[in-house]
């Protein structure tokens, strides 16, 4: 099919629009990472701009000598893996029965679902029921009330409503049971579907950051996003996480520290994405049905 040349016209002026936002992601990304691998002085007279400057890695020696950084990122790493389990394993638990029509009381229960999203009783109501059930200062409290997110359970109850009936059809014939045909047809067939909402709910937890300082007192819980605010907002915390002296401190510059911390926080979720990525330009029913 032969391309007019308005429609090349359109093709080229997107692919401008869309090369410019993707820079617009990229460059500050860069800049950070060139940051904490730069030399003081150029860091400090701004020569750093998105490639290193006097190349050295002082900046993550400083962060991993004598810092919190490890046991907070033990930390992240547990909030976010068991949360993404236990909120996964809920959604599906909610989703799946009320996606099955023979669920008479699916549609009262979703409308209820969906009111949640419209109206919530605030922060305060929510955090003395967190206290009176005795989850502050646990890792229950940032996981408890996001066990099933409306937004995440009503996407998921979507796709499963959408599944070919026949499907189940042949399954029932064929003597399977519900647990058979969920854990054998349904999540096999909704990989992409399941990776994109753990995907979400990875990042929201991962990010925890507002939670984390209503419901955690102690700081050695502190997960990693907490812990790189507090270095970024100031230079005595970053101090005292670090161990360093102020005399030290035209080694180990105080914005290479700083963007060093940014990093460690950034890439978990830079390394997961790529390999979850193919999952959303997959095709979902490919090979399902034949016929």
């Amino acid at each position: 099919m032969q391309i007019s040349r308005g429609e090349k016209w359109f093709y080229r002026i997107n692919y401008v629009l869309l090369t410019l936002a993707a820079l617009t992601c990229l460059l500050p990304l860069m800049n950070i990472l060139a940051v904490s691998l730069s030399g003081n002085r150029a860091v400090m007279s701004g020569e750093v701009g998105i490639w290193p400057v006097e190349f050295n890695i002082a900046s993550y020696a400083a962060l991993a000598s004598g810092s919190p950084i490890i046991p907070a990122f033990k930390n992240s790493l547990i909030i976010t893996v068991v949360g993404v389990a236990l909120c996964m394993l809920f959604t599906l638990l909610a989703a799946y029965p009320l996606s099955r029509k023979a669920f008479y009381l699916r549609k009262p229960i979703t409308l209820a679902i969906v009111f949640t999203m419209l109206f919530s009783g605030g922060i305060i109501p929510h955090y003395l029921l967190v206290d009176s059930l005795g989850l502050v200062n646990t890792y229950w409290a940032l996981w408890l009330p996001v066990l099933v997110s409306p937004f995440n359970m009503l996407i998921m109850k979507n796709y499963f409503e959408h599944l070919p009936e026949e499907m189940e059809e042949a399954a029932r014939i064929d003597g399977c049971g519900e647990f058979s045909f969920i854990t054998k047809i349904v999540l096999p067939l909704s990989l992409p579907m399941m990776a994109t909402i753990a995907l979400f709910y990875g990042v929201n937890l991962w990010n925890s950051f507002f939670q984390v300082l209503i419901y955690i007192n102690d700081t050695d819980k502190y997960n990693l996003t907490v812990l790189v605010q507090q270095m970024v907002r100031s230079t005595s915390v970053l101090l005292e996480f670090t161990s360093l002296q102020p005399d030290e401190m035209n080694e180990f510059p105080p914005e290479g520290v700083k963007a060093a911390g940014v990093m460690v926080l950034l890439l978990p979720m830079l390394i997961v994405y790529p390999f979850i990525q193919k999952y959303f330009v997959k095709g979902v029913m490919i090979g399902a049905i034949k016929g």
